[in-house]
């Protein structure tokens, strides 16, 4: 097993982020998307110039990916939305659990065919499993996926597109799923991976050109890799303790970028753990995979 350790790792941003999600790479822009769901920002860190930008967001945005023509498409409180950072336009799309005012929007993502996928988590009340998985098409129409959720997340796909990752953070599963690139179909979920409490939580994940699933891992101060097989092969040690998403990036994708939690800290975890909520990056051997368009 590979062990990468903490020293490693660099803090770009000490953000301070009640919730950094959602690293996404511009390939096209060679700069890294993502926000702060809690704390409504949405940013823009340009690696060549060590700046990062920020835009407040109408609501809280759970993800969100790049649009084609411009824009980005984005998994909000209320629904699917379009938005453009520098204009200030938010456009309505559908909001699939408008009946559901207890969930919101969390973890997605653009598969290769350019629809996006989304789900839901139970932001108030019991957690119940009343969540969901949700495909946006190009042509604005959502369907339903997967329900039985409590909190989505680990959304990922193989580099060949006939396995799909899904976590369900709060009952510590990652399910793989048979899919089928053309039409969307999952079948044949099984368990991928399943948590013991040492290991902490599956959080979101990213997967590499090797086929391998990058998994954060909040509570564990790790991200690890898994194989296709489910067997973990390297260990990110980290100089904090919940990360919660991370994503390759950099000229030759090999870069890994990870955004983190800074909420639910007392008074003195503040102080003795200061890079909680930062945005960081380390670097690794193994290369990632263009971020695909939503083509809407």
């Amino acid at each position: 097993m590979h062990s990468i350790p903490a020293s490693n790792v660099e803090c770009l941003l000490e953000s301070h982020s009640r919730v950094g999600e959602c690293p996404t790479w511009s390939v096209e822009e060679q700069c890294l998307y993502w926000i702060d769901i809690e704390g409504r920002l949405f940013h823009r860190w340009d690696p060549s110039s060590a700046t990062n930008e920020n835009w407040e967001t109408p609501e809280r945005f759970g993800s969100f990916g790049m649009r084609r023509g411009g824009g980005f498409v984005a998994a909000a409180e209320n629904g699917f939305h379009f938005y453009d950072p520098k204009s200030g336009d938010f456009s309505a799309i559908t909001d699939p659990e408008a009946d559901k005012p207890n969930n919101r929007f969390n973890d997605g993502r653009c598969d290769r065919a350019g629809r996006f996928w989304a789900g839901t988590m139970i932001d108030q009340g019991p957690n119940e499993p009343d969540a969901a998985l949700y495909c946006l098409d190009p042509n604005g129409e959502a369907t339903l996926k997967q329900d039985g959720i409590i909190l989505a997340n680990g959304l990922a796909w193989s580099p060949d597109n006939k396995t799909m990752y899904f976590a369900d953070t709060r009952m510590a599963l990652v399910w793989a799923y048979d899919f089928d690139l053309d039409d969307a179909a999952l079948s044949n979920r099984r368990v991928f991976i399943e948590f013991q409490e040492a290991d902490g939580v599956p959080d979101g994940a990213t997967v590499d050109t090797d086929g391998c699933y990058w998994l954060t891992q909040p509570r564990s101060w790790t991200i690890k890799r898994y194989t296709p097989a489910g067997k973990v092969d390297t260990v990110i040690e980290l100089p904090f303790e919940r990360p919660t998403m991370c994503a390759f990036g950099g000229p030759d994708l090999q870069t890994l970028y990870i955004t983190s939690l800074g909420e639910f800290l007392s008074e003195e975890e503040k102080t003795s753990r200061p890079l909680e909520g930062g945005l960081f990056k380390v670097e690794v051997e193994a290369q990632g995979l263009p971020e695909p368009y939503f083509e809407g």
